[in-house]
């Protein structure tokens, strides 16, 4: 069991202490207290925790990409780029609440803070941890940003909003960073940090920072920028009076021309609620203290506890079978998941994804055949789990059907590679039983079918055909092999009534000999 809201347990210290001084009490008062340490415990929100599941939701997919370089230390902005820079970010998450954002650090190179989360803590955290003064690069390459943007968006095709912060560095060559950008569906936010006259760079020990030939270094805003939003069809802005001025500035870009959330999956734990059970104990325990009918609201609550407790009971198991899975202790994932009374959809899949873990693939498709569901993507996981199955027990042309189903129901790289491995595995095997290849032939192939011609009629059907044998044998037992090969010849070609043999690669061949009776010819 976990809490979401254990902060509420803080009240719990002036109902200990009212327990400690309060020397005479009655059965009321203890009752009454009972139930104040219920609902406290019912605001601090009991939940089980369950697994991970996808969702999708609706929100816009931003980038924000800061600029960590020396420069951005410079002071013509109060107190300094950077900080005002940082806190204009945490200002915009709170605007942002459900968005999904990305977080970029860059000077010469860029760095990833933040993968895409719409946990936007996450992101307060890696903005936190970012230490400028452990950043000594003094150069910005826009270009090598973009260019990693570029790479990063290749395989999506969502839209982006990219808000670039930044004083522009030395970047000259504005058609290089158009054409990046071009190349992927994003739009482009620039918040400008500097003025246009400069300002000195501060280093850390009171110093002025000077350049190679001992000249000052003054930092002002890059002129390309405002070109460069403007030839995309951007914003450009530049700092307001505040960062929380600005950020808000900054949403209002993200919101106009229309632009639409778009949907997005997220991957988010799954609660049971528990805080029902004690608000229904305390409203129990309230209503026999103060009502006459204690006795036929026990047993309704007695009724509706028996329910519930069923209920509550498959949940445990199912988070306890869970926990056990993820820990990779199967046989004890096995055994909670049996102990649910009535089976969900997740438990099954787990059951399923259990007996496949433990390579019990029979038990597994048994599992995963008796699932039902009319979602899509519950088919399509459904019919890629049945296929890897399939796959395991050598069942290639079912789980290549089964595969097939699950990118008809829309596209999924992995299913899409299994298919084109299963397929080579069904040729290799059908190579290995001598369906895919003639029998082959040598440089002996034309001595007598009575020597190792028959030598191999006699192997076993299920191996695969091949080549001339040994030929170690000497010619009494040619004779002899000889001699039975005939009388078994004629004895099956007299038996009218032999049993039709499968119409396996090993049976043509003996069709062809003459050593079965072909009842039905092609």
């Amino acid at each position: 069991m976990t809490l979401l809201y254990p902060a509420f347990l803080w009240l719990f210290i002036p109902l200990v202490i009212f327990l400690w001084s309060y020397k005479k009490r009655d059965l009321i008062t203890t009752i009454h207290l009972i139930i104040l340490i219920l609902i406290v415990t019912a605001l601090s929100r009991p939940v089980l925790q369950e697994g991970l599941q996808e969702r999708s939701l609706e929100a816009k997919d931003i980038i924000i990409a800061l600029d960590v370089s020396y420069s951005m230390r410079a002071k013509d902005i109060k107190p300094t780029r950077y900080t005002f820079a940082k806190e204009t970010i945490q200002a915009l998450l709170k605007e942002n609440a459900k968005d999904n954002i990305m977080l970029m650090a860059f000077t010469t190179n860029p760095l990833l803070l933040s993968p895409p989360t719409t946990d936007h803590e996450l992101i307060n955290i890696a903005l936190k941890s970012l230490n400028p003064e452990y950043i000594l690069t003094k150069g910005t390459s826009l270009k090598k940003l973009f260019k990693k943007i570029t790479f990063m968006h290749r395989s999506k095709t969502l839209h982006q909003n990219l808000i670039l912060i930044t004083d522009g560095g030395e970047e000259e060559n504005v058609e290089s960073l158009t054409e990046e950008l071009e190349k992927i569906n994003i739009s482009l936010t620039v918040l400008a940090l500097g003025t246009k006259q400069g300002t000195t760079i501060e280093n850390p020990d009171g110093t002025l920072l000077k350049d190679d030939k001992n000249n000052l270094v003054v930092s002002r805003i890059n002129p390309l920028l405002e070109k460069l939003a403007s030839q995309i069809d951007g914003h450009y802005f530049t700092a307001s009076s505040s960062p929380e001025t600005t950020a808000r500035d900054l949403q209002e870009a993200l919101n106009v021309e229309g632009q639409e959330a778009d949907k997005i999956t997220k991957m988010q734990y799954n609660y049971t609620e528990l805080y029902q059970i004690f608000i229904l104990l305390a409203t129990l325990l309230f209503l026999v203290v103060h009502t006459r009918a204690s006795k036929y609201l026990i047993t309704l609550f007695i009724l509706l506890g028996v329910n519930l407790e069923a209920s509550m009971l498959d949940r445990y198991h199912l988070n306890q079978a869970y926990k056990s899975y993820k820990v990779e202790d199967f046989n004890n994932s096995k055994s909670k998941l049996k102990k649910i009374d009535v089976p969900s959809l997740q438990s099954q899949f787990a059951l399923g994804n259990t007996y496949y873990k433990l390579h019990s693939y029979k038990k597994a498709l048994k599992v995963y055949m008796s699932i039902y569901s009319t979602s899509a993507k519950t088919k399509q996981l459904l019919y890629y789990n049945i296929a890897n199955a399939h796959t395991m027990l050598e069942e290639y042309d079912k789980a290549k059907i089964y595969y097939t189903k699950a990118l008809q129901l829309g596209a999924d790289e992995e299913s899409k590679h299994n298919l084109q491995l299963v397929t080579l595995l069904k040729k290799k095997k059908d190579a290995v039983l001598g369906i895919a290849h003639p029998k082959s032939q040598s440089s002996d192939s034309s001595k007598s079918e009575s020597g190792e011609s028959d030598k191999e009629e006699t192997r076993d059907e299920d191996q695969p055909s091949s080549g001339s044998g040994s030929g170690g044998e000497n010619k009494t037992d040619e004779k002899a092999n000889k001699k039975d090969d005939k009388e078994e010849k004629k004895r099956l070609i007299s038996d009218e009534d032999q049993e039709q043999q499968p119409l396996s690669s090993k049976v043509y061949e003996l069709i062809n000999k003459g050593y079965i009776r072909e009842t039905q010819p092609w």
